[in-house]
């Protein structure tokens, strides 16, 4: 491929990513999930000289440091990032300072970008496996601006490029990392500590860091990758490994430094205690946080089920079912087109956080941890799906003795089923974003006419309370799945004194308030006026006051 080829290759790819993500992001008027709610919340903060601070505590298990007397404690507003990392929040910002702006969808520019960069990697992923099979020219530029144009309408790589995220800021240099790990493994170059490829691979580990904790198996994908590589010694080896985690932890120190004076600890121990989780409200614990003796107590049948229902979930709900068909074609033929030397690294990763996350934090993924660190695992089947699809016409061009090349009906058949999928599932997303927007900004008034009101600095328990904090610039806590005494027990700490609950199958809650427990008299509904909202969130939202008789 000549240099022109390249640079018109990937501008082309490129700009078919960016149309398709500023779509997207024209559809979502409010960031969902919780999350991306709350790297969007944080950075409007920052900008308004708050901080980095959050009016949502929903953790329980990090107190932090009070800026004021130095004591370690919860309080609002609360420090943000005990268990998340900051870079989403980071680069949010920047857009709103440019604007003058801190509304959700300022950042859609920044975030179509950013999501238009992964297909354009995608691409260049995909012409790396097609040098190393040695496919005749057309058949690996087919197969590589397949690759590329695939995941431009993909909507496992569209849809998290339609809003403020960890998803697209942890891929990109998770993607860029293993890409440079490919090239430092073909050409060591004596595996020189001044090698600037070394030097780049290190920072970027560094700032996928500072996206998610993920970043921990893309630096130990390349100590494995570099201690395989022949043909260096074990000093050179060794030499390499360091030298890029040296980097990292430089690039990372700063914010792990941040978190020692925050929060006491560098590492996010709240992070490690998901792992003792019997069931996904654990997030939310007060009185009763996931501990190892309860975790013992449960017993084997637990313990497998929660892994089989984590490995379930992160192969049908992550991989197969948003990613039809080009997730099932990848996965089935992975066994057969996934050994290259070029994608070692990328399959490594797609391993390592695939197996973690489903085997040693089974509850905590089902409730986002693998689809936010899913890029490298997409992108892996993406490539393998494309090259398995070309070998098999190939190979089924030479048994029926055609002579045109028809490369191109591999990418075809995935681009045209991924661009319908796309296309019939982003605008009801949308729609979801925009009815959790106005679902909340209409509960003030429905407050009001019942006769009750969200008031400045007194906070309300809720099972959304990132969605509330942020729509209603109130302080909140979030909902545990404990006993009304122990819910109360949260409201009387914090002076609390509403509870707003949507869901109506948030653990025991609502449901236990109609039992016959004791504290649950202390709980008194309040009839709220109909919505005027088309919207079943709306509909099925109850308050109750708090306050014992």
């Amino acid at each position: 491929m000549s240099r022109r080829e390249v640079w018109l290759s990937a501008l082309g790819v490129f700009a078919v990513a960016l149309i398709v993500r500023a779509w997207a992001a024209s559809l979502v008027s409010f960031p969902i999930p919780e999350d991306a709610t709350y790297y969007w919340g944080v950075a409007r903060n920052l900008v308004e000289g708050r901080g980095l601070v959050s009016d949502a505590l929903w953790s329980y298990g990090t107190p932090a440091r009070d800026p004021v007397t130095g004591a370690f404690g919860l309080f609002f507003p609360r420090p943000a990032f005990e268990i998340w990392l900051p870079l989403a929040t980071f680069l949010g910002a920047v857009p709103m300072v440019i604007a003058g702006s801190t509304g959700p969808q300022v950042t859609a520019p920044l975030t179509a970008v950013l999501g238009a960069l992964v297909p354009v990697l995608a691409w260049r992923i995909a012409a790396d496996v097609a040098e190393e099979r040695a496919l005749p020219v057309g058949r690996a530029r087919t197969a590589a601006v397949g690759t590329g144009l695939v995941a431009a309408v993909w909507l496992p790589l569209v849809l998290p490029s339609a809003l403020i995220d960890s998803t697209v800021v942890f891929g990109l240099p998770a993607l860029a990392a293993c890409l440079l790990m490919v090239r430092l493994v073909r050409a060591p170059r004596g595996a020189r500590v001044r090698d600037a490829r070394l030097w780049a691979l290190g920072v970027l580990v560094g700032v996928a860091f500072l996206s998610r904790n993920e970043a921990a198996w893309v630096g130990l994908a390349w100590a494995i990758v570099a201690w395989r590589t022949p043909g260096l010694t074990r000093a050179n080896r060794a030499r390499w490994i360091v030298v890029a985690g040296v980097i990292a932890l430089a690039v990372a120190s700063p914010w792990l430094l941040r978190n020692w004076l925050v929060f006491g600890s560098p590492l996010p121990g709240q992070a490690a205690v998901n792992a003792l989780s019997l069931s996904g409200f654990d997030i939310f614990a007060w009185n009763v946080p996931p501990t190892l003796a309860r975790y013992l107590a449960a017993g084997p049948s637990v313990w497998v089920g929660t892994r089989v229902d984590g490995l379930a979930h992160n192969l049908l709900n992550v991989l197969l079912v948003p990613g039809f068909p080009v997730g099932l074609i990848g996965i089935v033929a992975l066994p057969w087109f996934g050994r290259d030397r070029a994608l070692r690294p990328l399959l490594l990763v797609a391993t390592l956080t695939f197996l973690v996350s489903s085997l040693v934090f089974p509850v905590a993924t089902t409730w986002g941890t693998f689809l936010h660190a899913s890029v490298p695992a997409q992108l892996l089947l993406l490539v393998v799906a494309v090259v398995a699809l070309d070998a098999g016409i190939a190979r089924v061009g030479v048994i029926r003795g055609w002579h045109r090349p028809v490369a191109w009906l591999g990418p075809l058949f995935l681009g045209l089923g991924a661009a319908l999928f796309t296309a019939y599932a982003l605008p009801g997303y949308g729609a979801q974003a925009t009815a959790v927007e106005a679902r909340y900004a209409e509960l003030r008034s429905r407050l009001a006419a019942a006769g009750e009101s969200l008031e400045p600095g007194v906070p309300v328990i809720t099972d959304f309370p990132i969605w509330l904090a942020e729509t209603a610039r109130v302080p909140t806590l979030g909902l545990p799945d404990e006993s009304p005494a122990d819910v109360l027990d949260l409201a009387k700490t914090f002076g609390a004194r509403l509870l707003v609950v949507e869901r109506q199958d948030h653990g025991r809650w609502p449901a236990v308030l109609d039992g016959d427990d004791r504290s649950a008299g202390c709980f008194r509904e309040i009839q709220l006026p109909p919505t005027t909202l088309d919207d079943v969130g709306a509909r099925t939202l109850r308050a109750f006051r708090i306050g014992c008789p």
